[in-house]
């Protein structure tokens, strides 16, 4: 049975709303207790941090409106007019009917926009990604019985043997027999028996070898095509992006056309969600910082349209995404001023810093060359979405720039997060694989060019030392024998975090498969991303190069022993149930211990009476605040050791560098939330 994603959320949303049309109702009856307002902002910021996490965005900002409504009244004395009270009121009435319509997935009947009959109508069938998980999952299992079909086929094989061996062996009784007292009617029978048996297996050994041959290539075939159907055209997102140039320029009143190139590249459906996430950011930006108005294209001899294009190539195994536009370029300057007033550079090395220092300053985040605050941009965020999103989809992004001709964003992925192209290694009679685009180069080392040192082994790459990981160490957690004179396969791979040597014991080939989850309850090392299967459907472990690489730095050299124990709980601390039970779900999923606060008070009680590995805390509650908690527990010498991740809807460049001063690990937005992402932060500090 399929999971209802809106439980909580419902229940949650509900009480809310609740309280939200009590309070509004007391201020229009003219209650003027200050606290009401106070009250209402809380349930409104609930609310929408509850939203965002379970991508309601319309809730999320008719509750963000609503916020924009009472906020004034938080400090100031003032009359709330009738007309506001109203215009709430209808914003409950609608935020109350979108909550009731989410109903449970497996209750749901999805029906499609009717659309005219034409050949385009049946040659294009859409799906459901789930669906089609479901579908490769039947058939992968299909394929493993199919494998066992094989095998009981030499089963048959051995049963015809034998019924040959038989009906000699009743052939020679018989002839021997004829030479003394004659056949009997019963040793003709058994005879024939053993003739027809004989028969019937030989038939089978025949047939069946052909049968299974085509079952397979069938099975194969289906395999093949269902991968394919995975994946998506490009030119799926392109109507929301153009959309979004269109409403960009109508705000900022510029003229601009958008054009896209490549609409029949097809990619990963979940590497496409994220990309239209990370584009939407990039054309609202060519849009507000490089396209000019329409009076300075004139002066510049410019048409009046501006042009922001977008071309889907093809590159290797991957597809790169290039947003190319005709204005301004990128104002060098603008960024020496705003990364000098932020402290981020000293003026003294202001004036030194060139395109590819500015543009690496913008991608970090937190910097905008927009003087006002307005729904398009001004916040110095967007290009820092698209970074982190880059990031998470295993690409990279480049950008380009020439004062005023215009700027051009690139954006280049792997066609499937699913599927991809492998290097296969053995270590200690396991195989295993790792991710070829992580794979920097393959080497031959022997023992004496390993170095020793404080538990820690490391070889010399390219000038400079990197840690050296035996691989059948880390999977087993047993000390790799000592040899005289040992050779080594190794692995060099590439992480976020930096580079590491993978020691095997042979190299197999580059091969294509299809990452598989583990299962939900599986808890699995950091070092692991998955599991494939091999061509006869024995599943093999698919490596995670970040993990090895932590692994690889941590210190594993022979006879140091492992980590040992059951990894200390996290405290999730949140004054949303929605919120709370989400992250719990993903926690436990995951394999980790889980305790539950609803304030920070509550909070700080918990840990002051248990060993926490991490806190993951909401920065808006009643009383206390995140970011007060945190700053509590540095100051605390039983606590201080313990690391927070502030997870929030508050995603201005203040509050997070808010988070960093009160000594806040990590800062996680929840309109931006990833689940990958997050497990992937909480397993940097607890493992």
């Amino acid at each position: 049975m399929a999971k209802d994603p809106y439980k909580f959320f419902r229940l949650e949303a509900r009480e809310l709303l609740e309280g939200l049309s009590q309070c509004v109702l007391e201020i229009e009856k003219g209650s003027r207790d200050k606290d009401l307002v106070g009250r209402i902002l809380r349930l409104a910021h609930t609310l929408k941090g509850a939203s965002r996490v379970v991508r309601q965005t319309e809730v999320a900002d008719l509750a963000h409106s609503i916020e924009d409504v009472f906020a004034p009244f938080r400090e100031e004395q003032g009359e709330i007019l009738q007309g506001q009270i109203n215009q709430v009121l209808r914003s409950l009435d609608t935020m109350a009917s979108l909550v009731a319509s989410l109903v449970s997935e497996s209750a749901e009947t999805k029906r499609e926009t009717p659309r005219p009959a034409s050949e385009d109508f049946f040659a294009t069938v859409r799906v459901e990604i789930e669906e089609v998980d479901t579908l490769l999952r039947g058939v992968a299992e299909a394929s493993v019985q199919l494998i066992a079909l094989r095998r009981e086929y030499e089963t048959l094989k051995r049963a015809c043997l034998l019924a040959g061996r038989v009906l000699e062996s009743v052939t020679h009784w018989e002839t021997g027999q004829a030479g003394g007292s004659g056949r009997t009617d019963g040793n003709a029978n058994t005879l024939t028996l053993a003739d027809e048996l004989h028969n019937h297996l030989e038939r089978l050994e025949r047939r069946l070898p052909a049968g299974i041959d085509q079952v397979a290539a069938e099975f194969a075939q289906v395999r093949d095509a269902s991968n394919r159907l995975r994946l998506l055209p490009s030119a799926t997102i392109f109507a929301a992006l153009e959309r979004s140039v269109r409403d960009a320029a109508q705000t900022l009143q510029k003229e601009v056309l958008f054009e896209s190139f490549g609409s029949d590249m097809r990619l990963d459906a979940r590497v496409l969600a994220g990309l239209r996430d990370a584009l939407l950011h990039v054309v609202r930006n060519a849009v507000a910082h490089g396209i000019e108005s329409p009076p300075e294209r004139r002066v510049a001899c410019k048409p009046a349209q501006g042009r922001v294009e977008l071309r889907v190539e093809r590159r290797g195994n991957r597809v790169a995404f290039v947003c190319r536009d005709d204005g301004r370029g990128i104002d060098v300057e603008a960024i020496r001023r705003t990364a000098v007033r932020r402290g981020l550079v000293q003026s003294s090395e202001a004036a030194s810093l060139g395109l590819e220092e500015a543009v690496r300053i913008i991608l970090k985040g937190g910097v905008t060359t927009t003087g006002s605050v307005d729904e398009i941009s001004g916040r110095g965020i967007g290009l820092d979405v698209v970074r982190e999103i880059a990031a998470r989809l295993k690409g990279e992004v480049t950008v380009r720039s020439e004062a005023g001709k215009g700027t051009s964003l690139e954006i280049c992925v792997p066609v499937s997060v699913s599927s991809l192209t492998a290097l296969e290694m053995n270590a200690g009679g396991t195989v295993a694989s790792v991710p070829l685009d992580a794979v920097r180069e393959t080497l031959r080392v022997v023992d004496c060019d390993i170095v020793h040192s404080a538990g820690k082994d490391s070889v010399v790459y390219d000038g400079s030392a990197i840690p050296f990981l035996a691989l059948k160490k880390a999977l087993t957690n047993k000390t790799v024998a000592d040899r005289k004179s040992r050779s080594w396969s190794v692995v060099v791979v590439e992480g976020p975090c930096g580079m590491a040597a993978i020691g095997v014991d042979r190299l197999l080939g580059v091969t294509s498969i299809v990452l598989r989850s583990l299962p939900e309850l599986s808890e699995a090392d950091p070092i692991v991303a998955g599991a494939s299967l091999d061509a006869e459907g024995n599943p093999q472990l698919v490596l995670n190069p970040e993990g090895l690489v932590a692994a690889a730095c941590v210190g594993t050299a022979p006879g140091l022993e492992p980590v040992s124990g059951r990894r200390p709980p996290v405290l999730v601390i949140d004054d949303s149930l929605t919120t709370r039970m989400l992250e719990q779900n993903i926690l436990e999923s995951a394999g980790y211990e889980v305790d539950l606060a609803t304030s920070a008070e509550e909070a700080l009680g918990k840990a002051r009476q248990k060993q926490y590995g991490l806190f993951l805390v909401d920065v808006e509650m009643p009383g206390m605040d995140g970011f007060e908690f945190v700053s509590h527990t540095q100051t605390d010498a039983a606590l201080r050791s313990v690391p927070s991740i502030l997870v929030t809807s508050r995603n201005a460049p203040e509050d997070r560098r808010r988070g960093e001063q009160v000594g806040a690990r990590a800062y996680i937005v929840k309109g931006d939330f990833d689940q990958g992402f997050l497990l992937q932060r909480i397993r940097e500090f607890v493992g």
